[in-house]
């Protein structure tokens, strides 16, 4: 016999409700309505459009483009990236001992730091006259690999993926941890009876298990990845140079130069790319772990 579940219950949902229809799906039917007209964002007055904003945004704008390949560029390496340093530094740090214990707090300071903050410090790290990057390699010798970082149009968005893997990597990192901790140990047990070697208890054991942390990490850091918007306006300026100009920061541009309807075709472009990136990333994710 089940109970059944009292209508007035159902009542105390309606605060979160209104509060998510007010402040998300209203303004997303109206950010779909804009999209076809040529508002400014502040005129009483506007005309309709169509589809012309969207045909625009996807077969006429260079710089639109532009800022979608640093995105993709900046997505890559960043996904990669932190990945692999959060799992390794899991791996590393998994066991349970007060010296473990202080590495993960100290890898995890950098994510309760403001993104202005992390601006700052990698401005410093990056500068290319009084800098730390080029202070270390002059120091050891290595003086022919100094770089100008941010002020190299071809590399600039890789040095920003960079901070923003110091930036998260210790965050990931504890996701990682705890999904280390629910393997039985079992396993492990069974791996080396069987003569497992270090490497294919990874491969065949710890791989495996953490595919769902996995999952949440690679999907949590690709949408950390298309919200970079602070951290490069803090390096870069606002506007950021084109080198170093993403989709956040190119909504915003538009957005500023008065031509909000064009902006929130943009935005549209813009869910739908990390809709796709997403998607394609599932089906990665389900054919590495079979």
């Amino acid at each position: 016999m089940t109970r059944r579940t009292p209508h007035t219950l159902y009542l105390f949902a309606v605060p979160a409700l209104a509060l998510y229809g007010g402040f998300f799906l209203l303004p997303a039917v109206q950010g779909l309505r804009y999209a076809t007209t040529d508002w400014d964002g502040y005129s009483a007055t506007f005309r309709e459009v169509g589809a012309a904003n969207l045909t625009d945004v996807v077969s006429n704008d260079d710089l639109f483009r532009h800022a979608l390949t640093n995105n993709l560029k900046f997505l890559l390496v960043v996904v990669l990236g932190q990945t692999a340093l959060a799992l390794l530094l899991a791996v590393l740090l998994a066991a349970r001992s007060r010296g473990s214990t202080l590495l993960r707090a100290l890898f995890f300071l950098p994510t309760v730091l403001s993104s202005v903050s992390v601006a700052f410090i990698w401005k410093f790290v990056y500068d290319p006259n009084f800098g730390l990057a080029n202070a270390l390699l002059d120091a050891v010798g290595l003086d022919r690999f100094r770089s100008a970082y941010l002020g190299d149009e071809a590399t600039a968005i890789l040095w920003v993926a960079v901070a923003q893997i110091w930036f998260h990597a210790g965050q990931m990192m504890v996701v990682y941890i705890a999904g280390l901790h629910q393997i039985p140990e079992e396993l492990y047990d069974a791996a080396k009876t069987d003569g497992a070697g270090r490497w294919q208890q990874f491969r065949h054991v710890t791989w495996p298990m953490v595919a769902p942390a996995t999952a949440l990490v690679v999907a949590y850091t690709t949408i950390q990845s298309f919200k970079a918007f602070d951290l490069i306006l803090g390096l870069a300026g606002n506007p950021p140079r084109s080198s170093l100009d993403v989709l956040a920061t190119r909504i915003y541009a538009t957005f500023a130069n008065s031509q909000l309807g064009y902006a929130a075709a943009e935005s549209i472009v813009f869910m739908a790319a990390i809709a796709l990136v997403t998607w394609l990333q599932n089906r990665a994710a389900r054919l590495a772990h079979g």
